[in-house]
């Protein structure tokens, strides 16, 4: 019952802050000054640029409007401009500048290894999980529509980022585990349990940003987002973050709970909520254990260049995570752990007391 009350407030909420997309129609646009159209080229020569340490390199436009088009750039010597004869790049293309100047080098041609990374993936999530495994790659592109389609125009369209990013998290929580686990009520118990933790995540970051006095203009992307979205609230940016991070290990933690009661209920019928409870519980610790350092790791992982930049500074650890950069994602993982944690016994609770009744 709860579940079903929910599930008709998040469409409510869905529908009352689905964006507009306001933010596309402003002037001050990052389409105007990023080429939006990219096609594809061939490096087919390299040669010595105009000054030392320079050199030419002549592309041919292999797709789009001029294909066959021969464009000549020249770059300064670098690993990133380390082009080889053959070597698929995008290149931008902008239809209203000068001849010269319409296509410019964006980025290396990457599209075939992710496409069979993809494939690589999917294939083994299937492999192993079978139907439950596809179903599992139907939640993954439910959450990521909810993400580009709800989550980011809304916050650019300036609704309240940590509503939105509460309200998409909720809904990626519905679609999600239901898609990926079926109706049961397994899913149902995982589900408010996912619910309630995401709850106190998203009030306990609140209060712990606004006391740690965050700002959100600690990164460079931050930097650019205010050349063209000025009104955007990038402390509540900085929070949505927060919950949709924490969303990503949560339903993890709770279906795995969910899914160890109902295992030890059907070992020992005769296991009482109270048994079931305290044998989940002990699974949960062990659960948590892992996760929390996944967690740690995670956020290190990401920001290892800027850890980087730190540690050549050589300032002092307590400088370290004084930072905002680094205090944020210091409060991203210890609101975020702090979450899971909460998570385990709410669930087994949960798990214990509607696995017993069943």
């Amino acid at each position: 019952m709860a579940a079903a009350v929910g599930a008709v407030l998040v469409i409510i909420l869905t529908i009352v802050m689905w964006p507009d997309r306001n933010f596309q129609q402003e002037s001050n646009s990052l389409s105007d000054f990023v080429a939006t159209e990219q096609y594809e080229a061939v490096v087919i020569d390299i040669g010595d640029g105009p000054c030392e340490n320079c050199i030419d390199v002549t592309f041919e436009m292999v797709a789009g409007p001029d294909e066959g088009l021969l464009v000549v750039q020249t770059f300064s010597s670098n690993p990133i401009t380390d082009f080889s004869d053959g070597d698929r790049v995008v290149m931008g293309y902008l239809p209203d500048s000068p001849e010269q100047f319409r296509y410019q080098f964006f980025d290396r041609q990457r599209r075939g290894v992710l496409w069979a990374v993809a494939l690589l993936f999917a294939a083994t999530v299937v492999l192993l999980g079978r139907m439950r495994g596809l179903a599992a790659l139907g939640g993954l592109v439910a959450s990521l529509g909810v993400l580009f389609w709800f989550v980011l125009p809304g916050i650019l369209d300036g609704k309240p980022p940590v509503a939105v990013a509460a309200v998409g998290a909720a809904l990626i929580a519905y679609l999600a585990l239901y898609v990926a686990h079926g109706f049961r009520p397994l899913t149902t118990v995982a589900l408010i349990g996912t619910l309630g933790a995401l709850a106190l995540t998203t009030l306990l970051s609140a209060a712990v940003v606004e006391a740690a006095q965050i700002t959100g203009f600690a990164s460079e992307e931050a930097s650019y987002l205010t050349l063209f979205s000025a009104d955007l609230d990038f402390r509540g940016l900085v929070l949505a973050g927060v919950v949709l991070g924490a969303m990503g290990a949560l339903d993890d933690v709770t279906v795995t709970q969910a899914s160890a009661v109902w295992e030890l209920r059907a070992a020992d019928p005769t296991m009482q909520p109270r048994r079931l409870f305290r044998a989940g519980l002990r699974i949960g610790r062990d659960h948590i254990a892992s996760t929390v350092n996944t967690l740690v790791l995670a956020y290190a992982g990401a920001a290892m260049p800027l850890l980087a930049l730190f540690v050549l500074s050589e300032q002092s650890l307590g400088s370290l995570a004084n930072s905002e950069a680094v205090a944020t994602e210091i409060i991203r993982t210890f609101v975020g752990s702090i979450g899971l944690v909460a998570a385990v016994p709410l669930t087994t609770w949960l798990a214990a007391h509607a696995a017993a009744e069943e």
